[in-house]
This record gives structure tokens, sequence and C-alpha cells, in this order.
């Protein structure tokens, strides 16, 4: 059910070999923004972070950050600071990482060196108002060739328990690679591919890794954790048990491994504004076997640690520390 061989993957920002010049110049690919009337803003409110481009230098905090994670649950990006200030050997103690989103308690967010970890809540409008926020955070700062990953957690669709799955199209409900916005009463549609080339490159990391099946297919993200995703186990249920298989049967057809609630506006903002992305999930249950998760927490825990530990290999690999 799962791939280990990956085709190599381009690690290194677009080059120009000027006329009369024997060396090669990085085109630093920056951050953008598509909002015409920020550029007119004397200042830039960042509510939900609790940061501001009046109050805080935003490049002096946060020009060098190379790679972003996100993550649904708050504890676990504190736990994710954590563990890449120690894969990193980063100087300071890991338990002492400051939550720089301290003044609110809608998200959370922790620089270590050139890696930032964001909760970004549950579902599309939670993750949304933090994406709108942490691009804008990112420009700001004048960051280049960031690198953003969202890191979670998902039901498997034909999967073992324990698989993690880097999304090559989020979905939507109707299997459709696309991400529905509605803006002023209109529907706005845009593209939810996620950059080839750092799927490819965390692929292979899985596999110089081998400890885990991890497999490339399609992501369907849905507005609800019960109904949205077929399960018989809500407060409701307007379907039977044999619509629900065929349902899941049709999802798998067309290539949809997983089902979560974040990926189609991740990647379609993602995409917009310029930054390679990528989902890393774990399935923590195979759908067609059930709907509730019966795992015991221990295995559970050690399921959740996947997706950082392949994350952290292939920061470490970008950034050198691993040949």
């Amino acid at each position: 059910m799962f791939v280990l061989k990956a085709s190599p993957a381009v690690m290194a920002p677009i080059l120009l070999n000027h006329a009369g010049n024997d060396q090669n110049e990085y085109i630093k690919q920056h951050v953008q923004v598509k909002n015409p009337y920020l550029d007119a803003m004397e200042e830039d409110i960042l509510y939900h972070f609790s940061l501001s481009t009046k109050t805080h230098n935003l490049p002096e905090m946060f020009g060098d950050i190379k790679f972003v994670c996100v993550g649904g649950s708050a504890n676990r990006m504190k736990a994710f600071a954590q563990f890449i200030h120690q894969e990193l050997e980063l100087p300071g103690i890991p338990e002492e990482v400051r939550d720089i989103c301290e003044g609110t308690d809608r998200y959370c967010m922790y620089k270590v060196g050139p890696v930032l970890s964001v909760s970004h809540g549950m579902g599309v409008p939670s993750i949304s108002i933090m994406l709108h926020e942490l691009i804008k955070l990112l420009h700001h700062a004048q960051c280049s060739d960031v690198v953003l990953i969202r890191l979670g957690t998902s039901g498997g669709v034909g999967l073992a328990p324990g698989t993690v799955v880097v999304t090559s199209k989020a979905v939507d409900y109707s299997f459709r690679p696309q991400f529905e916005q509605v803006v002023l009463g209109k529907v706005i549609t845009r593209s939810t591919e996620l950059d080839e080339g750092v799927a490819n490159e965390l692929l292979q990391c899985s596999a110089e890794l081998q400890s885990f099946p991890t497999m490339i297919g399609n992501t369907m993200c849905t507005h609800d954790f019960y109904e949205g995703q077929g399960r018989l186990d809500g407060a409701l249920c307007s379907f039977s048990h044999e619509e629900k298989l065929e349902y899941l049967r049709k999802a798998y057809e067309a290539g949809v491994r997983n089902i979560e609630m974040e990926s189609t506006v991740f990647a379609a903002m993602c995409r917009v504004c310029g930054v390679k992305a990528a989902v890393v999930c774990v399935a923590l249950l195979n759908r067609f076997d059930g709907d509730q998760i019966t795992s015991p927490h221990d295995v559970l825990v050690e399921y959740q640690q996947r997706p950082q530990v392949l994350v952290s290999h292939f920061i470490k690999k970008r950034l050198g520390h691993i040949v």
C-alpha cells in the first residue's frame, strides 16, 4: 500500500548565470501577499498572533525563518518545537522555548533557529485565519525560500494505522483538487496542488529513515469530523453503513488515501502566495474498518510523532546536518 521510492528532487532555489559572471547567483523567492491595500496601511495588526508591524521588529524577529511547521494542537506544536530544538542541537534548554503568541489564547508560536512552529486549531476557518496572518508575517519579515509544512493526524482510507501520507493533491468532498471560498457572495475557486519536489524529498527522507510506512497520495479535506467524513457515530447520521462504504470506495478509486479538515485551504493559500508547501499526516485508523479511534494511548502518541520525525529529518538534510 505504500511507496518507498522517490524521484530526485531539486532542493536549491532557481539559479541565474549572468553573462560575464562565472558564479551562479540565487534568486530568492520571497513570500508574497496578494493584497494591494497592505502597502497603504501605516500599521498591520496581526491580531490573533498579538503582533504588529508597529510594535514589533518583524524582520529582526523572523527574517531568518526557512521552515514553518503548523499543526492543529497547541501542545503538539510546543512538543515539536522542543523536539526540533534537540534535533538541531541548538544552545539553550528545549523546555524553555517561549510562546511568542502568549498575549493571545488563539494560537501558539515557537521560534527555534530557522524553524517556526505554529498551531492552527481545527478546521478550515481556524487555519485560514492563522494562514492570513502567518503569510503576512513572513512577508513583513522579508523571509525568502520558505517551506511551509502542515503536520497532522488523519483517518486513513485503505491504509494500515500508523501509515504516513505525504499529500499530492488536497481534494474536496467531490475529489476535486480545488478550494472554494465565498467572497462577497461569489464563489472563488483556487487550485490545491502542492509542491511535487518537496513531496518527493519527504518520501526520500522516509526511505532513509526506514522507520514507518510512508506514501504519497491525495488527501480529502472536509468541513466536519462526523457526517462530513461519513462517520456513523456522530450525534446525527443521515446515511447507511452501505452508503458510507460506497463513498469511501469512490474516494479510494480517486486516489484519496486519508481524510482531514485543513489541507485544501492550506494548499490553496500557499500556492497563491508562492510558498512551497507540503502536508504530512499520519493515519490513526483505517476508515474501512471503523469510525472510532481505538488504539492504545501510547500507540497513538508514537503515531503522532511520526510526521515530526520525518519533517525533522527533512529539515536537517536541507540545513546540511545530514549528508
